[in-house]
């Protein structure tokens, strides 16, 4: 069973080699590794290549990072797929967890597995991801971990792949595609990713974020057929209450 990886990767040389060398070490694994790069002028490119074969290269524009991921998985031959981002990283063994777990499971289910969030100064906070459903990801109470999803190559080809016009979110459109295409969602325990948190980054910085509310808006409004109301944010903020009651115990 072949894992494809994509990672998008924009002038981000600081943290690219760690990313690389995270996925290429993976044991216990069929990899195919494929880094997309619109035109970086850092070196990243330059690192890439210095990998050879190992990593297949996709150096050319896009419209932005979906865009850019559907690129990549355009060139995938891979069974599985997964994406990370050029800051973060895997941990050690986790496509052996990932390969494990799909071999266990029918086609029609995705997963999500553990890991943590690392800031500046490399302190890590434990993520514990939530099962997701068409309810709780448009109530806003889902936890989403991107980089520890992993999901069959032809549930991302029967939603079309991920929504270009998307700027902001589009991981959560596409997970979301899924579960209202007929797929399940699963957590896996074994802790699988970092996500860097730090002030140049987009969910550090926070620059995007008017944006990304809107876009979750459009979102409730595509799949709810009305505007998000004052009921919704209450239920929004008692699901989340209660998640952290839950977890509290």
């Amino acid at each position: 069973m072949k894992i494809s990886i994509v990672t998008i990767s924009y002038n981000q040389e600081k943290y690219l080699r760690q990313c690389i060398e995270s996925i290429l070490n993976q044991e216990e694994c069929e990899l195919e590794y494929i880094v997309v790069d619109p035109g970086s002028k850092d070196g990243s490119r330059e690192l890439v290549e210095s990998y050879g074969d190992r990593i297949v290269r996709v150096f050319e524009k896009d419209k932005g990072p979906a865009d850019g991921l559907n690129k990549g998985f355009a060139r995938a031959t891979g069974d599985i797929y997964g994406f990370i981002n050029s800051d973060d990283f895997l941990l050690p063994n986790a496509l052996r967890h990932v390969t494990r777990f799909f071999l266990q499971n029918k086609s029609d289910v995705f997963v999500t597995g553990g890991g943590y969030t690392e800031n500046g100064s490399a302190r890590r906070t434990q993520i514990h991801p939530s099962r997701l459903t068409p309810s709780a990801m448009l109530n806003r109470s889902a936890v989403i971990f991107q980089q520890t999803t992993f999901f069959p190559a032809a549930m991302f080809k029967q939603v079309g792949g991920f929504n270009t016009s998307n700027t902001t979110c589009w991981d959560y459109e596409l997970f979301l595609n899924f579960l209202t295409n007929g797929a399940r969602h699963e957590v896996m325990t074994d802790d699988l990713a970092v996500f860097r948190l730090y002030e140049g980054s987009i969910s550090g910085s926070g620059r995007l974020e008017e944006q990304y509310f809107k876009d979750l808006d459009q979102l409730f409004l595509k799949y709810v057929g009305r505007n998000r109301g004052f009921r919704d944010k209450l239920m929004t903020a008692l699901l989340r209450l209660q998640r952290k009651i839950i977890q509290g115990h």
